[in-house]
This record gives structure tokens, sequence and C-alpha cells, in this order.
């Protein structure tokens, strides 16, 4: 469960993050974009490549599992 938190002081409410997760971890309640389904995360780091502000994701640079392949 890479995936601690959103930094809302740094997140823009883009909802890249929310529309790339291959596993839904992201919620949405209006514009405001949530981690709703943590332990989901499959460590792929998309909604963190995807970001456009650097650091709003708020991330564990551990796996927690392996790299799903292929992928």
């Amino acid at each position: 469960m890479p995936i601690l938190g959103i930094d809302r002081e740094k997140c823009i409410n883009c909802d890249k993050c929310y529309q790339i997760c291959p596993m839904d971890v992201f919620g949405k309640i209006g514009r405001l974009v949530y981690v709703a389904h943590q332990e989901d995360c499959m460590c792929c780091f998309l909604c963190d490549i995807d970001c456009p502000v650097t650091g709003a994701i708020i991330i564990d640079g551990r796996r927690s599992r392996p790299i799903p392949f292929p992928y």
C-alpha cells in the first residue's frame, strides 16, 4: 500500500490520478479526489507519474507487491 494520501496543499484536483488508476484506488466527491481504497493499490505508480504536480500524491517508495507483468 504505497499510496499514503494526497497533499491537499499541492493537489490541484485535475482528476488525472482518478482517471488513470487501473484499480480504482481513488474516489471523488464533487471535484475533490481522495484515496478511497488504499489496500487495492498494485504499486504501479501511474498516478504519481501522470500527476502534473510533484509531490501531490504521498507515496511510500516500497512496493508492497511484486510488479505485475506484463504491464
